[in-house]
């Protein structure tokens, strides 16, 4: 295959139709008068980014304004009462009020726990939560690693560690298996179930509604939001679980190294530190060999908080609030929809299809997360890591792998309990290619192509271009 075609020259014919098919597009031209002054890196960069449920980008203007802000304060370490450190104790509690007024979570329902990211918010949940051998943790397949992870924290204190099968090709939730798990506990004790939103596999929005369902069977819920806030809204005065994590950068780029735990006072009564650490006590003896928790959000903050990027984060949700989530919203269904019917009528010139899709073939209740596996003119497997490394001479960027989500993976690409386990058996460590040649020839990933804020018509045509360059190639000649 020639790598100097990366993208079509002509594309006003195409966007036309394109325009046709999906009027309600032309509503969302702000997002292009957005991408040419506050992103226009990318276009300069000739970058194709379709990489956004791995990271979200940022807006010149953030950068701009944190810059000043920091430029014009004189800020200490928050704890102490010296007019420094009361400077950034009061830009850390400004954050925390932004945080739930963007949410609608209302202060005396919600407390805002900053954290590293949505898996230092997930471990605070695993570490604190009061598993017993009376509890369940009840996952559906497809989560996250960070939430997958809580069940050795659940195990640890003899808890069941129950997971709920979702169905292909669409890989939703099987809805008679979860109620069945939600309705065979003892509402005596604690149990904590834990879906996601929006999945980062296969971009399918779950039900909503199973949060209420849950809570009223006795349970504790864990919602994982980390990818769906990036371009959906979420309203915490209509759909309330106990917890939800994120990682802000995933909605609007910057700053990294900041998320949070949201969760409702309740909920985080239940909870018991197994430490402590500085900033989290009110009082701490050595001889007494005694201490006490501050109450509330401070104590779960291990350590100083980052409070000279806090601030970023308010900024950063001022800017998606000034465009809207509606917009944002309308773009990437238009966008998602278009892609997914030009990738799926893609065919080699003997009928064969180019893609297999895992996941919905249309926007019902789904993002605009894509992931699939390319097949060359013979039906045989082209590696994804090979489609990977095609894209970036094309500098397009998408992902690869199971995107920390092996449940979804597994039933996506028909991998059985008995192969993984025989494959696990004999490995006391294991490696990747390990896992690889363990498979047989079975996929051990896909290709994601996720689009967000700034995505556009000729992103997705450029997407497109490349793709149809493995047709009626061999997995050989690619």
């Amino acid at each position: 295959m020639t790598t100097n075609v990366c993208r079509e020259e002509y594309l006003s014919e195409k966007k036309e139709k394109f325009l046709k098919r999906f009027p309600a597009y032309h509503h969302t031209q702000i997002l292009d008068e957005l991408r040419r002054t506050e992103y226009a890196r990318l276009d300069q960069g000739n970058h194709v980014y379709l990489d956004y449920t791995g990271g979200g980008l940022y807006a010149a203007s953030q950068v701009q304004e944190h810059s000043r802000w920091l430029l014009d304060q004189v800020l200490g370490n928050p704890h102490s009462t010296n007019p420094t450190s009361l400077a950034a104790t009061k830009a850390i509690e400004q954050t925390r009020k932004d945080v739930l007024q963007f949410f609608n979570a209302s202060a005396d329902e919600y407390v805002c726990v900053f954290t590293q990211n949505a898996s230092g918010a997930l471990k605070l949940i695993g570490e604190a939560y009061p598993f017993t051998s009376s509890s369940t943790y009840l996952l559906t397949f497809d989560n996250h690693n960070s939430v997958n992870g809580i069940r050795e924290f659940a195990r640890a204190r003899g808890a069941k560690v129950v997971y709920s099968p979702v169905l292909p090709p669409e890989l939703r939730i099987d809805e008679n298996a979860l109620e069945q798990h939600i309705q065979q506990v003892d509402k005596g004790s604690n149990h904590l179930f834990a879906y996601p939103a929006q999945s980062n596999f296969s971009g399918v929005q779950h039900d909503l509604s199973w949060v209420e369902r849950a809570k009223a069977g006795g349970w504790d819920v864990l919602l994982d939001v980390a990818a769906f806030t990036p371009t959906n809204a979420l309203d915490l005065s209509r759909v309330k679980p106990d917890f939800i994590c994120l990682s802000f950068y995933k909605i609007f780029g910057y700053p990294t190294g900041i998320g949070a735990l949201i969760a409702r006072h309740e909920a985080m009564e239940k909870l018991h530190r197994p430490w402590f650490a500085g900033g989290t006590i009110t009082v701490a003896s050595v001889q007494g060999d005694r201490y006490y928790l501050q109450k509330g959000a401070e104590g779960f903050e291990d350590g100083t908080l980052n409070y000279l990027m806090l601030p970023a984060v308010s900024i950063g949700l001022r800017h998606i609030t000034s465009i809207g989530y509606e917009v944002i919203h309308q773009r990437l269904t238009d966008l998602t929809q278009y892609l997914l019917e030009e990738l799926l009528a893609l065919q080699h010139s003997n009928g064969r299809k180019l893609v297999r899709l895992y996941g919905p073939a249309d926007t019902r209740q789904r993002g605009a997360t894509v992931t699939l596996n390319f097949y060359d003119r013979n039906g045989h497997f082209i590696d994804h890591r090979l489609v990977e490394a095609r894209a970036n001479e094309c500098k397009i960027s998408l992902r690869t792998g199971c995107f920390c989500n092996p449940g979804g993976g597994e039933v996506a690409l028909g991998l059985t309990a008995d192969k993984l386990n025989s494959c696990f058996i004999d490995h006391s460590f294991m490696t990747i290619d390990d896992f690889r040649r363990c498979i047989d020839d079975k996929s051990s990933g896909a290709v994601r192509i996720s689009m967000g804020l700034v995505s556009s018509f000729e992103d997705v045509e450029a997407l497109l271009t490349f793709a149809r360059r493995f047709l009626d190639h061999t997995v050989e000649e690619v």
